[in-house]
């Protein structure tokens, strides 16, 4: 029997019993390939569910969509600490790219083993001003997550996940195999501190009373990725940053950082040398321009 066969036999426990026997390989294979997350939504699961708009579900992508399989990788808490910065930068650049290669080497293992497959990229646009022209995605990672049963969506509109709060990053991959779902998450992790309305440099969140998502401003969070990317030291990252939740929190023994995290706008602004913000400080000196290039410095380098 060849090793596709092998995953395609129903044995004496069924299909069931294939779906579980699929989903171990899979999820070996994504540890080897170094996720440090991975869930499983069935595509029925956005049906029931009824929060995503039809054209942005899986099938309505993929049609033989049966299993979204949602893949993370984590952002070490102390790289982004120092956002923004170009060490952040890159963290988010490779973790990017070793996202959709995890992605794309997934889809082709589904495929060698008689699954097709779809994948579908971390991000999903190609630009900012694409990204301004239609501030969406195709397809939302952080839904797929919340329904593979990964985490929950906070008030920042970011997917908290038990381990590393927000700070993860996501990709997908659709598959015509049924697998076992895991289980959607139903108690909030986020606790609605308000860290993350609070300490945006644009002000783009604001909490409600009526529910844990809280209002979001799409176009002054892009005008602070806008500015960044002048700098050469995008993403924002702050609320991802700020977030309380999450246990690699107690792995870097940066639990309660909440005071930190408030007065640093603040005490900065009055003294840059600031002991207590000295490390994030250096980082951030070096790699990128302290603010964005002016009209003065375009004409000069014309010249």
């Amino acid at each position: 029997m060849s090793r596709s066969d092998a995953v395609r036999h129903t044995d004496e426990k069924g299909d069931a019993g294939e779906g579980q026997a699929l989903e171990e390989r899979i999820i070996k294979f994504g540890q080897d390939h170094g996720a440090d997350l991975i869930g499983f939504a069935p595509a029925e699961r956005w049906d029931e569910y009824n929060e995503v708009p039809p054209d942005f579900r899986p099938r309505a992508i993929w049609t033989p969509a049966q299993t979204v399989i949602v893949m993370g990788i984590q952002m070490p808490l102390p790289v982004v600490e120092t956002t923004p910065s170009v060490l952040h930068m890159e963290l988010y650049k490779t973790v990017n790219r070793e996202l959709d290669a995890l992605g794309v080497d997934l889809m082709r293992y589904l495929n060698r083993l008689g699954h097709p497959a779809f994948f579908f990229p971390r991000d999903g646009y190609s630009s900012l001003a694409a990204l301004k022209e239609k501030p969406f995605a195709a397809f939302s990672h952080v839904m797929a997550a919340k329904y593979a049963g990964l985490g929950t969506i906070g008030l920042s509109h970011c997917l908290l996940t038990r381990e590393y709060g927000p700070r993860v990053r996501f990709v997908s991959v659709f598959t015509d195999a049924v697998m076992p779902a895991g289980t959607v998450i139903v108690e909030d992790l986020c606790t609605k501190c308000g860290l993350c309305a609070k300490t945006c440099p644009k002000q783009a969140l604001k909490a409600r009373k009526d529910t844990v998502i809280g209002d979001y401003d799409k176009a002054a969070c892009l005008e602070m990725s806008e500015e960044l990317t002048k700098r050469g030291c995008y993403p924002c990252g702050t609320c991802t940053k700020v977030c309380p939740i999450g246990k690699d929190r107690a792995l870097y023994k940066q639990e309660n950082m909440g005071k930190k995290y408030r007065g640093e706008a603040t005490i900065l602004a009055a003294n840059p040398d600031a002991p207590d913000y000295k490390a994030w400080q250096h980082v951030r000196k070096y790699g990128s321009r302290s603010s964005a290039r002016t009209n003065a410095d375009r004409t000069e380098k014309r010249t």
